[in-house]
């Protein structure tokens, strides 16, 4: 079986709101985009990465750290309310074309989760390319919390909570609970043509095996609060980010 072309996506609109300018932000010495640019670089899996921005500063950034910017975001497709799914429509269709040449896979790195292995994602792939029967495999991890046991909600504004799951009734002890997985964000890994009929949830209009990450590698950055805790983890060394060592390794050799 041939390998895929697989194009991976970097989404990175300008005009954060939660954090204004992250995606140019430096973090562990290199702004928050070029950590997704040199993962996707170490990915043995992918053919191609590109970033879809309409932001020229971001652009300017991400081709100074070896990113391939093909073209700019029009602004209909980077408003506040904007669905990823078009954005990554528009991206995969303006790819093809310029290339003229379709691609197998579609992969989808968000700047605001820096701290990946390029082996997992390569691993997905993989997955993917054995599972005829699946659209797309996406990084899931197990929480700190079992939302099961402890989720609540307000009956009235004023009045007592209740189990907001009904399967957690007379659970007493975390340890009695199922395990719990969340899609995190880390990666998605999609067949292009599910992307091409995309509609409005990618999950609920395909069929989607995962790939299981350790819950602090799962992190995600959308405000000062989460920025500040990465750095907090990568200096701890609780997080490992390999393309610095990677660039440490080129550095001592020249």
């Amino acid at each position: 079986m041939a390998a895929p072309r697989v194009l991976a996506v970097i989404p990175a609109r300008g005009g954060s709101k939660g954090l204004p300018g992250k995606n140019v932000r430096e973090l562990a010495g290199l702004p928050l985009i070029c950590h997704s640019i040199k993962a996707a670089a170490l990915c043995p899996g992918i053919t191609r990465c590109i970033v879809s921005t309409d932001d020229p500063e971001i652009a300017e950034v991400a081709r100074a750290h070896g990113g391939d910017v093909p073209f700019l975001r029009p602004d209909r497709l980077a408003t506040d309310w904007t669905p990823m799914g078009p954005v990554m429509q528009h991206a995969l269709e303006t790819v093809e074309q310029q290339e003229g040449s379709p691609y197998d896979v579609f992969v989808l790195l968000d700047p605001t989760s820096p701290s990946r292995v390029p082996q997992q994602i390569a691993e997905a792939i993989s997955q993917l390319h054995g599972s005829p029967d699946l659209d797309g495999v996406i990084s899931v991890s197990e929480p700190t919390f079992q939302p099961t046991w402890v989720g609540v909600r307000e009956t009235t504004p004023s009045g007592p909570v209740e189990r907001y799951y009904a399967e957690g009734r007379g659970v007493t002890r975390r340890q009695d609970t199922g395990r719990f997985l969340r899609i995190n964000g880390n990666f998605y890994v999609w067949r292009a043509d599910f992307v091409r009929r995309l509609q409005v949830s990618w999950f609920d209009e395909g069929r989607h095996g995962m790939y299981e990450i350790p819950e602090p590698q799962a992190f995600s950055i959308d405000d000062e609060y989460e920025f500040r805790l990465i750095e907090a983890l990568l200096g701890a060394g609780l997080l490992e980010l390999p393309w610095l060592d990677a660039d440490d390794e080129q550095q001592a050799g020249r």
